[in-house]
This record gives C-alpha cells, sequence and structure tokens, in this order.
C-alpha cells in the first residue's frame, strides 16, 4: 500500500507515520500493493483526529475517528474500515472484475465475511420544492433534522444542506 500522510497543525513525526503504516499497514491483506491510502492528521487542543481514505475503483472507503491521543484514533480508524471492509464486502467488490480491482484476489473470494444485507425500511416520498440554501437551513432546523433535500432555487438542481459537527452547516450539490 502507498501511504499519503499529512499533517494540519500538526507535525508527522516518524514516530506517528510508522504507527500509522503499521496499523493501517494490517489491511494490506485486503488490497493490492498499489492501492493509494491517504492520510490526513488533524490536532485542536484535546482533539486528535485521523482522516483516512481509500479510493477503490469507483468507490470511496473512509473514515475518521477523533480522540484526546492520535494514537488511539489511528487505533480506531483501522478497526472501522477493517469492520466496513467485511461488511460490505460483497457491495465492494465485483468478483467479475478482479484483474482491474485494488482488492486481493484472497479477499474477493474469501467466503467467511458476513456480508449483511442493506434493508431500507421506510421510504418517504415528499415534493421537492424550490428554495435558497439559508431557507433550507433552517427548515432544516425547524423540522429538527440533520441534513434536507430540496431544490436550490438558484441553480434548479437538487441540493442536500447538513449539519457539521460545530454547529455549522454544509451543502451537497451536484457538479456541473
Amino acid at each position: 500500500m502507498k501511504f499519503t500522510i499529512i499533517g494540519k497543525n500538526i507535525d508527522v513525526t516518524p514516530g506517528l507515520k510508522s504507527a500509522v503504516e503499521e496499523k493501517i499497514g494490517k489491511l494490506e491483506k485486503y488490497f493490492t500493493p498499489e492501492t493509494n491510502v491517504n492520510v490526513t492528521l488533524t490536532a485542536d487542543k484535546d482533539r486528535h483526529k485521523i482522516e483516512v481514505t481509500i479510493p477503490v475503483k469507483g468507490k470511496i472507503i473512509r473514515s475518521e475517528q477523533v480522540s484526546n491521543d492520535m494514537y488511539v484514533s489511528i487505533d480506531l480508524v483501522e478497526e472501522i474500515i477493517e469492520r466496513q471492509l467485511k461488511k460490505y464486502r460483497s457491495k465492494l467488490v465485483n468478483k467479475h472484475q478482479t484483474e482491474i480491482s485494488n482488492f486481493k484476489k484472497e479477499y474477493i473470494e474469501n467466503e467467511d465475511f458476513d456480508d449483511e444485507e442493506i434493508k431500507i425500511e421506510r421510504v418517504k416520498k415528499f415534493d421537492l420544492k424550490p428554495m435558497y440554501v439559508e431557507d433550507a437551513a433552517i427548515q432544516m432546523e425547524l423540522l429538527g433534522h440533520n441534513f434536507f433535500v430540496f431544490i436550490n432555487a438558484e441553480t434548479d438542481q437538487p441540493n442536500v444542506v447538513y449539519k457539521r459537527k460545530g454547529n455549522t452547516y454544509g451543502l451537497i450539490e451536484p457538479e456541473e
């Protein structure tokens, strides 16, 4: 696996680098050697965050973990990604495209993983009304939801406004 490790508000010391490569390197049993792993380490006071992104043929495997110790965050993120790989193996892997995949053949052919089916429990239908982003954020707050789907009055495109950590908001809009 090829690591790209970036530090924000933190120096990536040789100790941190080796901890990331050792811990995340345990995932090597699932991936081919040419798989890229992007790691971002961020430190703010007592908040140490690691974000790991692994692009794999049309999909992205991603996890972020926060704790008061970077080494704890590194341990946690590896466990989460491994759990994702075991849980969603059949969704991530197209067995007919193994030769162009970043996954190792052993991972693809291993039947021991318990794939969980994703079950949609409830379907909601509603009219998407054109509104401005700020109005959509207010509507989301009034409903007590963490996200809100709407038609952007300025672009006529479906958008999603969502609540982020730290009481901020995010907007998802399609590329043009």
